[in-house]
């Protein structure tokens, strides 16, 4: 039994099966007694009708004694007139005996149950006496019988509520040990009664207030559950089967107990959050898990039976979820599968003490054995719970565990071993509803943060029994049997430090660790640079040898040079007579040009007369003449002064070099970049004339030099 919506079908398939056979036994019964009524008939008749029923009785035992006799007394003849027929006689005889037999154990419960109910006495005087020994014992000084001890009214009113209510003895022993007299009895009444019909809507797809108006236009009588919930809606009546509206069948809402959206509010699930339900068939905590989660991250559903999670599917899909997976583990081996999850719910299997209004089997069958049993299975399971959360997890590490059970073994016990054997501590729930758990029971003594866990019962909050715990996980593994003695608060303060110190020692290893790794790295760079510094002596040696070789060439190129130089000074004054008669006749060329611009001029003003639009055209082509013609001129000019110019800069330039000995590298690499636009600048075109009169000059060079040599 994994949730509270709905109780194990098995339940439910035992109690039909009992119910079958009570109806055959009467059945049985019935027929027997009309047998035994024909046959007094028919003795009245022959005999008279003054006789004794106890005389019919006595005749029809002894015919019913004398009837084996007599067949088996048939018997041996009819084996010994035919050899073939003997198997087949033995069959016969046989049935007859079983069929004699059971009639004879029909009567005798027929007997049973005639003295049980004459031995029962009226409903209504035995609910006078619980009234009377209820409060007799409320006011045991006052109102108590002398003769009697309180031990006796006690066994009186255990008598009386199994005669009244066809209660277990050994389960109203428990009720009776969890609640005082007056409010055990509200609490079996209450369980007489259904409890009141709740759906919770299905936020993925609607809203409570459209969903309310749409079921009350179908003639459903609904108001909200209670304030403490913002999904639930309370079903009164309905002209409509509420489980086959066309808003259930599209997954506006579930039918859900009020008692079962507890746990999911406990739980708080967060968006994008990895969630376990272990046992969640049929789904409808599922469902408001992943209602919750607005269909985002993961939601983990499992169940141990395979047959329930066809509904769990079913409610799946018809609700819209698409964050979960189903498994089918038992849910004491899960941690080896999965674990680190942020929430756990775990809905335990359970006794089903809070839902016997649903399932009244509950009161026959149920034994404080059977509660011993499962309270050890919850035991488990809630370690396994605790074990698959994961501590450090920055949103979670939270387990709620909840039963629809009232029984303190199947509650208080098991979460009180789960603060013993694990780094677990107690948290308010966040329930509004309920009452606070047991911090003692008995000769019991429990942790005092119990009164955290919340307890509902059907007579004070009309709802089916229920208990939530919310558990939050501080540190991973087991605890030790000295730790069980200190409070969870200074463990969790202790553990704290613990971590905080190994996280430091972890930082500490790791910054040891860079360092060594800059350390290699510096050192595997020193060897590089003293490879990479012996390669560089030695290209440097090759370097100096070229370059000594290099400036002893540049050495010798600057001398003849300088030699050139000097030589083109001396012979300066030849080239300067080659420019004098150059400027002389460029100055004719100009006045004959002059001539011919005047004579054209006085051509183009005698036609400017005759025709307007060709004198507009000939100005000005005249124009762009004289301007093409005074620009060669101009450009002439520029280049003879900036000829001047380079030559005095190269007389200069040996004297300076002279006087700086030591010139350095890095002053001479930008002084070329800065020499190099002016050379651009400074190369112009040169007439045609000038060039002439420079390769003659090269020519006289070379046959000086011949000469000399």
């Amino acid at each position: 039994m994994s949730s509270s919506e709905d109780y194990d079908e098995e339940a439910n398939s035992s109690q039909q099966e009992e119910d079958e056979v009570q109806l055959d036994s009467q059945d049985d019964e019935e027929l027997d007694e009309d047998l035994d009524d024909e046959g007094l008939d028919d003795d009245e008749e022959g005999e008279g009708e003054d006789e004794d029923e106890e005389m019919d009785d006595d005749e029809s035992a002894e015919e019913s004694e004398e009837k084996p006799k007599a067949k088996a007394q048939k018997k041996p003849a009819q084996v010994q007139q035919s050899t073939t027929q003997d198997d087949y006689d033995e069959d016969e005889y046989n049935d007859d005996v079983a069929d004699e037999e059971a009639i004879t154990n029909i009567e005798a419960k027929r007997d049973k149950m005639i003295k049980d109910l004459l031995s029962k006495e009226d409903l209504g005087i035995i609910q006078m006496r619980l009234k009377e020994t209820v409060k007799v014992l409320t006011n045991f000084k006052d109102l108590r019988d002398p003769n009697k001890t309180r031990q006796d009214y006690l066994e009186e009113l255990r008598n009386d509520i199994c005669a009244a209510f066809d209660y277990n003895p050994d389960l109203v022993e428990l009720l009776l040990d969890l609640f005082p007299p007056s409010e055990c009895i509200e609490f079996i009444e209450a369980n007489e009664n259904q409890r009141p019909m709740t759906i919770r809507t299905n936020t993925l797809k609607t809203k409570r207030k459209d969903l309310a108006k749409t079921l009350i236009q179908r003639g459903v009588n609904l108001d909200p559950v209670a304030e403490w919930s913002k999904v639930g809606l309370k079903i009164y009546d309905s002209q409509v089967p509420i489980g086959a509206t066309p808003e259930y069948l599209a997954g506006h809402y579930i039918l859900q107990s009020a008692s079962s959206f507890l746990p999911v509010i406990a739980l708080a699930p967060q968006p994008n959050e990895k969630i376990l339900d272990m046992a969640a068939a049929p789904g409808g905590k599922t469902t408001y898990i992943a209602q919750l989660m607005k269909n985002t991250g993961i939601l983990m559903a499992n169940d141990l039976k395979k047959e329930r999670l066809k509904s769990l599917n079913a409610n799946l899909h018809r609700l819209g979820v698409s964050n979960c997976v189903v498994m089918n583990y038992d849910g004491r081996k899960i941690p080896q599968i999965f674990n680190k999850f942020d929430r756990v719910l775990l809905d335990a299997p359970c006794s089903g003490l809070g839902v016997i209004a649903r399932d009244p089997s509950i009161k026959v069958q149920k034994t404080r054995d059977d509660v011993k049993k499962l309270s050890h299975l919850q035991k488990e399971l809630i370690k396994a719970a605790i074990d698959s959360v994961d501590a450090h997890s920055k949103t979670g590490g939270y387990i709620v565990y909840s039963t629809c059970s009232i029984s303190v073994e199947e509650n208080e016990w098991v979460v009180d071993y789960a603060l013993k054997t694990r780094y677990v501590k107690l948290v308010e729930s966040g329930v509004e509803v309920g009452e606070p758990g047991f911090t003692k029971h008995k000769e019991k003594r429990f942790h005092p943060s119990l009164n955290l866990t919340r307890r509902i019962y059907p007579h004070t909050h009309n709802m089916d029994g229920f208990f939530v715990a919310k558990l939050k996980k501080f540190a991973n593994g087991e605890k030790n049997a000295e730790e069980n003695v200190v409070n969870p608060e200074e463990l969790e303060r202790k553990i704290k430090q613990q971590e905080e110190q190994k996280k430091k020692k972890l930082n500490q290893k790791k910054k040891k660790q860079r360092k060594e790794k800059k350390n290699k790295n510096k050192q595997g760079d020193d060897k590089k640079e003293k490879k990479e510094g012996e390669d560089n002596k030695s290209t440097d040696k090759t370097e100096k040898s070229e370059s000594n070789g290099e400036k002893k060439e540049k050495k010798n190129k600057k001398d003849k040079k300088d030699k050139k130089d000097k030589k083109k000074d001396k012979k300066r004054p030849a080239e300067q007579t080659t420019e004098s008669l150059e400027k002389s006749v460029k100055q004719t060329d100009a006045k004959t040009n002059d001539k011919k611009q005047g004579d054209e001029k006085t051509q183009k003003n005698k036609d400017q007369k005759s025709d307007k639009k060709e004198s507009q055209s000939q100005p000005n082509k005249s124009a762009d003449k004289k301007e093409q013609q005074k620009q060669p001129e101009q450009k002439q000019q520029a280049a003879v002064v900036k000829q001047d110019k380079n030559q005095k800069q190269q007389q200069q330039a040996p004297k300076q070099e002279q006087k700086q000995q030591q010139p350095q590298k890095q002053e001479q690499k930008p002084q070329k970049q800065q020499e190099q636009p002016k050379a651009k600048v400074e190369q112009q075109p040169v007439k045609k004339a000038e060039v002439k009169a420079q390769e003659k000059q090269q020519q006289k060079d070379k046959m000086h030099k011949k000469q000399h040599k």
